[in-house]
Order: C-alpha cells, then structure tokens, then sequence
C-alpha cells in the first residue's frame, strides 16, 4: 500500500494520456505530481470505492460531498487545471472508467480495486437528492426538486448571497460591491421592460422577491410573483411588507402553468428557465406567450451551454443533477430563441453576459468561505460542501465558454407589427430615472 500516491498519478496518466496537472496527495501521506500549484487530496481509500462503484463524476462528487477529497492551495486554479486534463480533451478522454469496453478501463478497474480496500461501497451522503418519483418536470416532481435547492434555509442564502437576496448573474457595469451589481442587473430588466407607473408585472421564478420590491419600489409596477419554495415566499413577503409595499405586490406558492389572472404588461423569468427542462420548454414559452398582453414584453435571464455535435447525446450533470438542481437541464441559446419564435414572440435582443456571472459566482464563493463556520452550523458540512464546489466549478465554466447566460428581450407583437421597441436599439443603457415615486435614491 506504500507510495499509493505514485501509483493513482501513474494509472490516470496511463488511461488519460497526459500529465496529471496538480499535486496528489494519498491517504498514506504519499505525494506525486507536480511539485508547485495546489494539492488534490484523497484523504480515505473509500473515495476510491465509490470512483470504482459510480465511475465518474457522480463518485467524485459523493467522496467530495462526505470530506474524503479535498484540496490544498486555490480551488479555482484545481478546478481549471481538471477541466483541460479530465472534460476538455476529445472524446477519447472523456474520464477514468469511462466505459468498460476499453480495456485501459478494465485494467485501471483492477488497479484501483487493489488500492480501494474492501467492499461494499459506502452509502452516499445524505445531502443527496432521494425519492423523486415519476415523469421529470411534472407539477408534483418540480416541487420537489425546487425544494431540495431552496428550501435550506434563507440564513444560509443569506450568507452566500449578501443582502441583495438576488440568486442570479449580477450586471457589473463598473467595479464595485456585489450589491450594485445586482442592483443594477434588476435595473436593466425593467428598463429593458419598459416598466412604468401602475404596470402589471409576473415576475416567474420570483425567489426571495427582490425584483418584485425593485419594480414597484422603484418603477411604481403591481407585481404578481410566483415560486415553488414557502421558504423563499415567506421571506419575500416579510421584506415586502417592511417595505410598505404590500398592496403592490402579492407573492404566492404556484406553478407558473397555474397562473390564470392575464393579462400581465411585462413578465421576468430570471433564471428560472432552467428549471423548466427541454422537454416542457414549448409549454412554458406558451404559457407566458398566453400570459402577456399584446405588446407585452417577457425578459427572460436563463443560463445556456454550448451545442453538442449530437444533442441527443446530451446529459444532465451528474453532479448538479443529485446534489444541487435536481432535474435542471440547460439548453443552448439557439434553441431557447428558436422556441420563444415558435411560441409567437418576436426576439428584439439578445445580451450575452457569460463574464459576468463569472464575477458574481466569486463573489458568492468568497462570502461562503468568509462565513464558513456558520454555513456549516445552519446546514452540514456536506452541504457546505456542495455549495463551494458547485459555485466555483460553475465560475471556472463560465470563464472557460462551457456554459454562458443571456437575456432575451421578447415581445408579444400584435398583428399590426408596432412592436413598442424604439428605433434605436439599447435605449435601456442610456441612463434614465425611474417611474416610481421614490427614484433611484430609495435603493
């Protein structure tokens, strides 16, 4: 068992066909690797048998969610450095064990099977989505996957999102707090939605309800919005009615396929979509089509990943699928406009902000680890865990032009084409004041 470090590097080398490009660290105190950069350490052989039980990602994440892989030195640079050497090289490298037809796999099988120690494999962590049960992305599954991923308690949102509350890509117009920066990303969407005085809006997917006060605060709208988490809808009305806006907005626990008082003048959906899975995409692009009055206007903020030469190849992550969004599916940009076009609307602007999402995913991580203590207290170590990991991975992705995030500005044009958009396009980035009462200094 001596030296098992030295014995990993040389197999994921052997199968991989390159260099492993950070430090390992085994459970017998061996290292091998590069001398400088970070360190990745397997801390407990089980990690190895869950690798040899769930190949691939799904057993890396279970022996990061249970401690027993950690890493030493900068987290994003470990992560950038594996996603070149593990998922960024071709087909012929798509992971250790990958199929059991390689022969490199089988023999690599019986290698790690030496090291692993005995069987069985350990349960996996209890953070692990359990129980779904029936069609993905009907009404009572939906529920139940939104309420893995929200309902942990807003004190820990709290801590990893700041006081903004806002659990989506920020808009960084200029250096400054993560606050502004959401601030203004909510401030763009009504802009680009040309919100005024009295405006009904459906803010869809309405979290913890900051775009809702932000549109009636500010822009004097009557906001409807909707979310599949009591915890977040509790916590919305409460920030609501201490900011004496109740008789302007109503949040309620619906689906959004039971919203049934239309017409609204604009509509959000900010990073909800991704929820929706591909399968339900036409529905919910129909339903908010049905929704709007015409002329209306639907902003819709949803995360997008690059075309697969075959789509239908494509997979949930492993990962994110059992431990973060359970049942979350991405698709890429093109095909989001192209239904929003099936449905009826007509797609006046795409904005990509990729980068920018980046940024905020830093952000978040850094006040993740400034509280970590409490975030452990509030949640669990392994949920904690979750969080860090999927956070910066996600960053490293955006950087890297794996995943990206646009916002579609759609309009339900009525049959004599005046579509209400300006001749001039972009007009929200001009700086304008807003509609409501209370101006840009109530923010």
């Amino acid at each position: 068992m001596a030296d098992a470090a030295s014995r990993l590097t040389a197999l994921a080398e052997d199968v991989l066909g390159a260099r492993l490009p950070v430090r390992l660290r085994a459970w017998d105190g061996s290292e091998a690797g590069p001398a400088d950069g970070p360190v990745l350490i397997i801390r407990e052989r089980r990690a190895l048998r869950r690798l040899l039980w769930k190949p691939g990602e799904l057993g890396l994440a279970r022996a990061w969610v249970a401690g027993e892989i950690d890493v030493e030195g900068d987290l994003y640079t470990v992560l950038d450095r594996l996603a070149g050497f593990l998922w960024e090289r071709g087909e012929e490298s798509r992971g250790l064990l990958e199929t059991a037809r390689d022969p490199k796999a089988r023999a690599a099988a019986r290698a790690l099977l030496k090291l692993a120690g005995p069987f069985p494999p350990p349960k996996p962590p209890l953070e692990e989505m359990r129980g779904r049960s029936g069609a993905r992305h009907t009404k009572r599954r939906d529920k139940q996957a939104i309420s893995h991923h929200y309902d942990v308690g807003n004190e820990f949102y709290e801590l990893v999102l700041g006081p903004s509350m806002v659990y989506s890509c920020a808009y960084w117009t200029e250096q400054g707090s993560l606050e502004d920066a959401q601030r203004d990303k909510l401030d763009l969407i009504a802009r680009k939605l040309a919100l005024k005085e009295g405006d009904r809006l459906l803010d869809v997917g309405c979290g913890w309800g900051s775009m809702a006060i932000h549109a009636a605060r500010e822009y004097g709208a009557r906001v409807v919005g909707v979310t599949l988490s009591r915890e977040q809808a509790a916590f919305a009305r409460k920030r609501i009615a201490e900011e004496g806006l109740t008789d302007r907005i109503e949040i309620r626990v619906q689906d959004y396929r039971d919203v049934a008082d239309g017409p609204f003048d604009a509509i959000s959906s900010i990073g909800m979509a991704e929820h929706v899975g591909t399968v339900k995409y036409r529905e919910y692009a129909d339903a908010l089509y049905g929704l709007l009055k015409p002329g209306g206007r639907l902003l819709n903020h949803q995360i997008s990943r690059r075309p697969e030469p075959d789509e239908e190849a494509y997979e949930v992550d492993a990962f994110i699928d059992a431990y973060v969004f359970p049942d979350g599916e991405l698709a890429p940009m093109g095909r989001t406009l192209t239904t929003l076009e099936d449905a009826g609307f007509e797609v006046r602007d795409v904005e990509a902000i990729r980068e920018h999402y980046a940024l905020t995913l830093r952000r978040w991580v850094a006040n993740l680890e400034a509280h970590w203590d409490r975030a452990v207290r509030l949640t669990s170590p392994g949920r904690a865990r979750i969080w860090r990991l999927y956070m910066a991975a996600s960053a490293v992705s955006f950087e890297r032009n794996r995943i990206g995030v646009n916002q579609f500005l759609a309009v339900r044009t009525p049959g004599s084409g005046a579509s209400g958009v300006a001749l001039r396009p972009r007009e929200w980035n001009e700086a304008q004041e807003p509609q409501g009462s209370q101006g840009l200094q109530g923010r």
